[in-house]
């Protein structure tokens, strides 16, 4: 399921106070961006009991229970994890996820809020989440029958609101400090194939490994489990990020000649980072229309081509990336710059084709 209207963590406490008080609800997201926890610190500040059921782990008699005969007649009795005195928060996740039989099962239970002759306390609240097929997840088709019965909200992820939670988590700052230049790189689209892809989830699981390796982690560590757990591409940037940090190595020293781009063999994804951060640099610096060039940004212009020349002496599929179009084919660069770097450097012309 796809929505037009999509919303931050940050609306989610607001929205679910107002809606699953009063019927159940359904968080729609990718994969990783935190849909349980929010469920569970919104229980929390109400200071519910949260119980999660995993859709892909019940059959249906784990949720009407088994039979038992009395004074003649049987008698369905719920599971103790759902027949409970007090009013409680119960999470179902990855609803949409469970079989077309559990999914019936829980039909009563999210319209009536009863479990055959068993009702939720007063006060109790029934909140499901799941991913969307699109996210190459384990998804079912929903029955339009258990869709029509819920609320559905969609949540997409939202770095400024992640940094904000980070700040005060405990979150590596190397992690922190890369995604505040970088929030881009807080999410990335699950991949049709069997690779780590970037999400909050994943960031956190890299903060951990390497506060558990401490602050003597060796860069082939931080390769490793970079690797392991985000996007290929972002996993070089922050590789090289993690170099920038360590030997002072900035975009600024190349710009002003102090330094040089680094040509170790090792040195890859420290040049495809310091590569990227140039290109943020000329995005924000060089204007769109030649006619607001003045003498500085004329000078800049200059410097920037004649870096290019000696990043594309290094690697031309690096160089490349500095002035290739953004996903939708369109140039991010202002034309006037393009034109003269096609002049001076058809090498780069050519690998763009």
């Amino acid at each position: 399921m796809q929505s037009a209207v999509t919303v931050t963590p940050s609306r989610i406490p607001e929205l679910l106070l107002g809606l699953a008080t009063v019927r159940p609800v359904f968080l729609w997201g990718a994969p990783g961006i935190g849909k349980s926890s929010l469920v569970r610190q919104f229980a929390d500040s109400l200071g519910l009991e949260c119980v999660s059921l995993l859709g892909t782990q019940l059959a249906p008699e784990d949720l009407i229970g088994v039979p038992q005969i009395r004074d003649g007649r049987s008698v369905f009795c719920p599971p103790e994890t759902i027949a409970r005195d007090e009013p409680y928060c119960l999470f179902l996740d990855e609803l949409n996820a469970s079989t077309p039989d559990v999914q019936k099962a829980f039909y009563s239970l999210i319209l009536d809020r009863r479990i055959g002759s068993y009702e939720l306390p007063e006060g109790s609240l029934v909140i499901g989440a799941g991913n969307r097929a699109t996210d190459n997840a384990l998804a079912r088709p929903m029955a339009s029958a258990l869709l029509n019965r819920l609320t559905h909200v969609h949540l997409r992820a939202s770095a400024t609101d992640w940094l904000t939670w980070a700040a005060g988590h405990d979150i590596h700052p190397w992690v922190l400090d890369h995604l505040t230049d970088r929030p881009d790189h807080l999410w990335s689209t699950p991949p049709k194939t069997e690779e780590p892809f970037s999400t909050p989830r994943s960031w956190h699981m890299l903060s951990d490994a390497l506060h558990s390796f401490g602050p003597g982690v060796d860069e082939d560590t931080v390769q490793i489990v970079a690797h392991g757990t985000l996007s290929p591409a972002h996993a070089v940037a922050f590789c090289g990020y993690v170099k920038i940090v360590r030997h002072a190595y900035g975009i600024e020293a190349i710009i002003k000649g102090d330094a040089s781009w680094p040509r170790g063999r090792g040195d890859r994804d420290l040049l495809y980072y310091l590569a990227e951060a140039f290109r943020g640099r000329l995005i924000k610096e060089l204007p769109a229309d030649r006619e607001h060039v003045s003498p500085t940004v004329r000078q800049t212009a200059y410097r920037a081509k004649s870096l290019l020349v000696q990043l594309a002496e290094i690697s031309v599929e690096v160089a490349q990336t500095v002035i290739a179009d953004d996903a939708a084919g369109q140039p991010v660069l202002p034309a006037w710059f393009l034109i003269e770097a096609v002049r001076d450097m058809p090498r780069l012309v050519e690998a763009r084709r």
